[in-house]
């Protein structure tokens, strides 16, 4: 890790990061017990001035300090092998008394560029001065210095139990290897619980272990998944499938331990893992050279000697294809190029098109119809546009075209900068369409609300009694007929003149865009008013042509609409019985036809109510031979 990039981790990105983690843990705290609180905070304002000091002396070498939870007699054990020298004798694992009240402090320390002394001497050196410090802050202080180096053996060897104990740890300085290693050993576990079956190794790579990493860098992690023994599914569905939950629980992990965004999960399956090795892939070269397994059933470690040894070398084929790849490199440079040069300005100038056609209204034609629709409807039909530009598309689609049918190889320079220079002129120009087709747009919308309006304003009048009103009149009438006699509120009448206005202003090219989207809302409001004006007042008219009737136990009902009388025989009955008869002009019924609910519902939709109704005596005779002679007619029913 690069020792000048290095800052405390209360200063540097990932405390910004873990800030919801922070304010979790303080939510936490001031629910326990006061004196638990004290307590806590006591040992805060330790670990804070042991975090400071131990900084101050040896800030280039700590990577990362961590308050670590009360170790197990073999954990103590480990640890404290870790603080002798070869060959010294361990004390007792059994805990004493005493050290219930230990602060147990991880010191993580990168060895990468000790040089002037052995790793040996530069941890016996450390470990001194830093277990002096611990003491002179509080002799319940208990320092364990690790190594980079010693800790990555420990993963060589198969020893996870350190890892397991960082990932239970509370970080109090960090530069950014505690985190990867927290968030890896929690991903690794709930990976390891779900497919341990099938987990060859889990690996720890990239700049976290080369020495190169900083405070913001990915952490990134390699899975090999075992697919020797797959029967059920194909090796590829197989990673997919594995992938995608995998990768998931990175999230999750993320979630959990509160270090978003920074897991790279990368998954192979042993076979293409052993491909990739056979073809000396310079990426899985490095990982075998730099990783560190978090976990290994057997596969990853002994490939890692065999590469340090020197017995993993790159095949002769895997050679000639490394030799020729850059001639292949040199041909997708030129391949990018016409992509770059046509397939960006293709679509830069097909989009807008097919969004300026849209906007007026007609369905987004295929690629190669959108310059002969643009010339037909904004050319030809609107007088918009001129054809130049239309020429612009169309000859960018057709030497898009070309090249993808393999007629045309490669675009010049001198191409690329012609079609820039009129992409350029083609996109202006249709900014000014997009203008053009929106002023359209608003004349219609103008003359659709004015002919709404209008025609619902004459569909109440009829029902006034007023058949015919000419424009200039609606107005007044409207007045004098609705409002003035309380049947509206006047609040309408103000709209409706508006209205009026509007039209006229748009008839001399007055009416501004801001007018429009105005008239547009307070439209709305009368349409829907009228609306309802119109179905209480036809509810109203068509109670007054009802007849209703009782006949033994059952209620029958005659509509009368203009000249026809509909009979309903059981209103109570789930599937009506309907017939319909002329009125005669002596008031008698016709001859009886069948019916239906449908038919009885045009006609009170087309028949204009008279104001008055009278019933002659012939009525009443042929509605007894229809319901009987002992028919009852029924009064505010």
């Amino acid at each position: 890790m690069g020792k000048k990039d290095r800052k405390p981790y209360s200063d540097n990105k990932e405390a910004t990061q873990n800030a919801p983690v922070q304010a979790k843990e303080a939510e936490a705290i001031s629910k326990l017990p006061e004196d638990v609180q004290e307590k806590l905070k006591a040992i805060k304002s330790k670990l804070e001035k042991f975090q400071k000091k131990v900084l101050e002396k040896f800030d280039k070498y700590i990577m990362g300090m961590a308050l670590m939870p009360p170790p197990k007699p073999e954990e103590l054990q480990q640890l404290q092998q870790m603080q002798l020298a070869p060959g010294q004798p361990l004390p007792p694992a059994e805990p004493k008394p005493e050290d219930k009240d230990k602060i147990h402090v991880l010191v993580l320390v990168d060895d990468s560029d000790s040089r002037t002394m052995s790793k040996l001497e530069l941890k016996d050196k450390l470990t001194a001065i830093v277990q002096s410090i611990g003491k002179e802050i509080d002799p319940n202080i208990t320092p364990q210095t690790l190594i980079l180096s010693e800790l990555w053996q420990n993963c060589f060897d198969a020893k996870y139990e350190l890892l397991q104990l960082i990932a239970l740890s509370a970080p109090i300085h960090d530069n950014g290897m505690l985190q990867a290693i927290k968030i890896a050993e929690v991903h690794k576990t709930m990976v390891l619980k779900k497919f341990e079956k099938y987990i060859v190794s889990y690996v720890l790579a990239g700049s976290l272990v080369q020495g190169k990493a900083t405070s913001s860098s990915d952490i990134d992690v390699w899975i090999v998944i075992d697919d020797t023994d797959v029967k059920k599914m194909t090796r590829v569905e197989l990673k997919d499938k594995l992938r995608a939950i995998i990768i998931g629980m990175g999230i999750e992990a993320g979630e959990l331990t509160g270090i978003r965004n920074k897991i790279n999960i990368q998954v192979y399956i042993l076979t293409d893992f052993w491909d990739s090795l056979r073809e000396a892939n310079p990426v899985i070269f490095t990982l075998l050279r730099d990783g560190v397994p978090f976990f290994d059933r057997g596969i990853f470690m002994p490939w890692k000697q065999l590469l340090k040894m020197g017995k993993i070398k790159p095949s002769p084929e895997a050679i000639d294809i490394f030799m020729g790849s850059g001639e292949q490199v040199i041909r997708r440079v030129q391949l990018r190029l016409n992509e770059i040069g046509m397939e960006d300005i293709y679509y830069a100038l097909l989009t807008p098109s097919q969004a300026a056609l849209m906007l007026y209204g007609v369905a987004p034609p295929s690629p190669k119809e959108t310059g002969s629709l643009m010339r037909d409807i904004f050319v030809n039909k609107e007088k918009l546009l001129e054809d130049k530009f239309v020429k612009i598309l169309e000859r960018a689609v057709d030497i898009r075209k070309s090249i993808e049918h393999g007629e045309k190889k490669e675009l010049t320079g001198k191409e690329i900068d012609e079609l820039i220079g009129d992409s350029d002129k083609y996109l202006k120009r249709l900014k000014r369409l997009f203008t053009q087709i929106e002023k359209i747009k608003e004349e219609q919308e103008m003359l659709n609300i004015y002919d709404t309006i209008t025609t619902v304003v004459r569909d109440v009048f009829r029902l006034e009694g007023i058949d015919k009103a000419k424009d200039s009149e609606i107005s007044g009438l409207f007045e004098d007929k609705l409002v003035s006699e309380g049947k509206v509120p006047s609040k309408f009448l103000r709209i409706l003149q508006e209205v009026m206005k509007a039209k006229k202003d748009y008839d001399e090219k007055k009416l501004s865009k801001v007018e429009i989207e105005k008239l547009h809302h307070e439209s709305a409001e009368l349409i829907k008013f009228l609306v309802e004006y119109i179905q209480r007042k036809r509810v109203r008219d068509l109670e007054r042509v009802k007849i209703r009737l009782k006949h033994g136990s059952k209620f029958g009902e005659v509509i009368l609409l203009g000249n026809e009388a509909y009979i309903t025989y059981d209103l109570d009955a789930e599937e009506k019985e309907i017939t319909r008869a002329k009125i005669n002009d002596d008031g008698s019924l016709g001859q009886m036809e069948k019916s239906s609910l449908e038919d009885l519902e045009k006609s009170i939709s087309s028949t204009q109510f008279p104001q008055k109704n009278s019933i002659k005596e012939r009525m009443f005779e042929d509605l007894k031979k229809i319901f009987g002679k002992d028919v009852e007619i029924l009064m505010g029913y």
